[in-house]
């Protein structure tokens, strides 16, 4: 599938606008991106949350840089047949980065199948 860099950024904020109130409504100091592809080229990682989980952290003090939870473009294009199915991908990705910001691993994401 093929949507360029402008197209694919308002698809996400239209999934990150649509996502519950209740996920988003809690988050804090943590920047969205949205980038090409993952530092080392791959097409393996479809999105990262960078920083300090809500469960490990003891408060941010002044000056402190926002986490950041970034989707990777390429990755979930080349995995994706339609917009529909984008759509779908972008939304668990954004869900399964929002929870490790709260603390939840890679083992309890795929005992709920975010993972």
């Amino acid at each position: 599938m093929r949507m360029d860099a402008d197209a694919f950024e308002r698809l996400v904020i239209d999934e990150l606008d649509a996502l519950p109130d209740d996920m988003v409504d809690g988050i804090e100091n943590v920047a969205f991106l949205v980038e090409d592809r993952p530092a080392d080229g791959s097409l393996s990682l479809l999105g990262e949350y960078d920083g300090i989980a809500l469960t490990e952290r003891d408060r941010y003090g002044f000056g402190e840089m926002p986490d950041r939870i970034v989707v990777y473009r390429e990755p979930l294009l080349a995995i994706c047949a339609d917009e529909n199915e984008l759509r779908h991908e972008v939304h668990v990705t954004l869900v399964h980065e929002i929870a490790h910001y709260y603390g939840i691993g890679e083992a309890e994401l795929h005992e709920l199948g975010w993972a």
